[in-house]
């Protein structure tokens, strides 16, 4: 018999045994009811797509619209402006009369006044119309009398000349503007302020609108009865 040979181990050898079979042939695991319902509410938890409201689409394409629509009325404005170049019509005095001015106490003025007002389209392709037209007479800030003149109509190029004829009885002026009024007849130089405002109404072809105008007179005459306008300076805007 052969004599029998002894290995000997270490202690500090570990021996690890492998588990038998093959690991892929472990049998599945079986899906608990709790990871079936999880996979469950992470199925329903997924966004699904959402369909666009009509009505969005509806708001869109009218905005879109109305958006072109403005752009377009905005630049055949322009052109418009840019061709016609519309010019704003002009009021002034060329020729006015100082008839009378008294006092029937101190402070108060009675006075007669004539005056010619010059009105002029200066534009070329627009005709206008004046729908509301009142004049003021003032001596300095103080309001002396108030006309009004009946609508017209001004053609391009058109200059029309319309009398106006103010009265003023027994208006109330402070001390020191019937002090100054007094003056300024013995002096011979009278100074009144004009103040006119006015619905004008412009037409090119098919396009109409309307504005406000706003004039500004500052003229000076002699004394009365035969005063006569010497100066005058006149602005006219919007």
């Amino acid at each position: 018999m052969l004599p029998q040979t002894t290995t000997a181990v270490s202690l500090d050898q570990i021996v690890i045994s492998k588990p038998a079979g093959n690991q892929q042939n472990r049998a599945p695991k079986t899906p608990t009811p709790d990871t079936r319902k999880f996979r469950k509410s992470s199925t329903l938890l997924q966004p699904q797509p959402r369909r666009t409201n009509p009505f969005i689409w509806c708001s869109a394409i009218i905005c879109l619209i109305f958006s072109l629509v403005l752009i377009f009325f905005g630049v055949a404005t322009l052109i418009v402006f840019l061709v016609v170049k519309p010019r704003t019509p002009l009021f002034d005095i060329p020729n006015a009369n100082l008839n009378a001015i008294y006092f029937d106490s101190p402070e108060y003025f009675n006075g007669d006044l004539t005056f010619v007002a010059n009105f002029s389209n200066p534009n070329r392709k627009i005709e206008v119309r004046f729908e509301y037209l009142v004049i003021e007479l003032f001596f300095y800030d103080r309001l002396l009398s108030t006309q009004t003149i009946q609508p017209f109509t001004q053609r391009q190029r058109e200059i029309r000349l319309e009398s106006v004829h103010f009265i003023s009885s027994l208006v109330f002026l402070p001390q020191n503007l019937a002090v100054g009024l007094q003056k300024q007849v013995l002096s011979n130089r009278v100074s009144y302020n004009f103040r006119g405002t006015y619905k004008v109404k412009a037409t090119f072809g098919l396009i109409h609108f309307s504005y406000w105008l706003h004039s500004r007179c500052q003229v000076e005459m002699t004394g009365p009865p035969t005063g006569v306008l010497v100066a005058r300076r006149c602005i006219t805007k919007r």
